[in-house]
């Protein structure tokens, strides 16, 4: 077999076999990287088939190693976004759907860019371990049902290697690339069920929703052809989110919410997850029982506690749920008034964008990050703004990076004289069970 011939045949727009998928994948670290390359840059032009998108995640996922879960209770399920601004959702389903009686260990990643990145909001709560092994995974999921922590292990290094190359080739927006390399990841985890969560709109990498419905049918097939339950909820990132965005802000949103004094779009956005996981965990029959079952455990503190439990058990402080003092507090602090109007939209990445400018992100993984940076925006889309009140706070220990920050945030809504309408947080829901 030769990757010469496998790369002209898929620039003329051909099926590669399956052999000859798991030939390339075998291939690293023996051919040459501007072989890969070539190849990524023909699939990303050309497409790929739904069977060779299976193929190669099927090949990802056997080239490093795959978590064994099989010591943990129950069905096991994971949840996965595609990345946006001021979503949250992991911090709140996570402990619910764990007080509920569902397993769930979760992976969780850094943010890069204009997305925030679950282990640092988890790294700003003083004194929490998101560096586990394996062996203590299992033991405190067993223990209290629920981890979130960072990649044990070598997961997948062969998708490590082509997103390398796919970052500087040009080639990460290719469909059939993001799904394998999402679900590579995701069942190399060990779960048993997936439910992702595709962001669609300004502040997601699928700005359209073909694109999005796309990619989330993709992603279920590969699960059906991998013997994996797997539900995609396509959710609305023309706006941010929730309101807090930036590390501890955000923490601090989860836990308003688990305390059952704030709703709204991420609540909404958390619940729909949430309840995908239950029913996909065996433990509800359907999505309307799933979900008065979380919003009982809001009323009753038992999400709340759960989130404590995690913070304890994984070496952090609990006490910075209830007394936000506690947190790092952000040296300068920026009231933004903007004109009378309507809200009529956000261009949800510059937010993201903002809010890194002020410190809250990176823009390389070795980056360091200020956990108290960020944004607090007091308006969505369809509210009327009457400028007598700030419509956001923004928050950084730096001079310069506040008017980075403040500079690229205002440019980033566009008020309306005409009344705009509220957008939905949930769009569409995918799956194949």
């Amino acid at each position: 077999m030769n990757f010469i011939d496998i790369i002209n045949k898929k620039r003329n727009k051909q099926e590669l076999t399956t052999e000859e998928i798991y030939f390339v994948i075998d291939q690293i670290g023996k051919s040459p990287d501007y072989q890969f390359s070539a190849l990524l840059m023909a699939i990303c032009l050309n497409g790929m088939t739904r069977r060779e998108t299976a193929d190669l995640t099927g090949a990802m996922l056997y080239s490093g190693d795959i978590i064994d879960l099989e010591r943990i209770e129950g069905v096991k399920v994971d949840k996965h976004s595609t990345g946006g601004v001021a979503d949250t959702a992991t911090l709140i389903l996570v402990p619910l759907a764990a007080s509920c009686g569902l397993p769930v260990v979760k992976m969780s990643g850094r943010g890069l860019g204009h997305t925030g990145g679950t282990l640092d909001k988890l790294e700003s709560i003083p004194g929490f371990n998101i560096s586990l092994t394996q062996k203590e995974a299992v033991k405190q999921v067993n223990d209290i049902k629920a981890v979130i922590m960072g990649q044990t292990g070598k997961l997948c290094p062969a998708d490590g290697y082509l997103y390398k190359l796919r970052d500087v080739t040009g080639t990460v927006q290719s469909i059939p690339l993001i799904a394998s390399s999402i679900m590579s990841k995701k069942l190399a985890a060990g779960t048993d069920a997936i439910v992702l969560d595709i962001k669609c709109g300004s502040g997601a990498f699928m700005k359209n929703l073909d694109d999005a419905r796309e990619l989330a049918n993709i992603m279920v097939d590969i699960g059906r052809q991998l013997k994996r339950k797997v539900t995609a909820v396509i959710t609305n990132m023309d706006q941010p989110l929730g309101t807090y965005i930036g590390n501890t802000l955000e923490v601090m949103e989860a836990a308003e919410v688990l305390k059952g004094k704030v709703k709204g779009d991420l609540y909404e956005v958390s619940l729909t997850l949430g309840s995908e996981m239950l029913v996909l965990g065996g433990l509800a029959e359907n999505t309307q029982d799933a979900r008065k079952m979380l919003e009982e455990n809001i009323g009753n503190g038992k999400g709340l506690a759960k989130f404590k439990e995690i913070i304890t058990a994984q070496g952090g402080l609990p006490y910075v749920l209830d007394d936000y003092s506690r947190f790092k507090q952000p040296k300068l602090k920026k009231e933004i008034y903007l004109k009378e109007g309507y809200v009529h939209g956000f261009d949800t990445e510059s937010v993201g964008r903002a809010s890194a400018a002020l410190g809250a992100g990176r823009t390389s993984y070795d980056m360091p990050i200020d956990y108290s940076a960020g944004i607090i925006v007091n308006y969505r889309i369809g509210d009327y703004y009457d400028a007598s009140k700030p419509f956001a706070v923004l928050f950084s220990d730096d001079e310069d990076k506040m008017k980075d920050g403040e500079e690229i945030f205002v440019e980033a809504v566009e008020i309306s004289d005409k009344k705009t309408k509220p957008v939905k947080p949930v769009i569409e829901i995918i799956s194949n069970i």
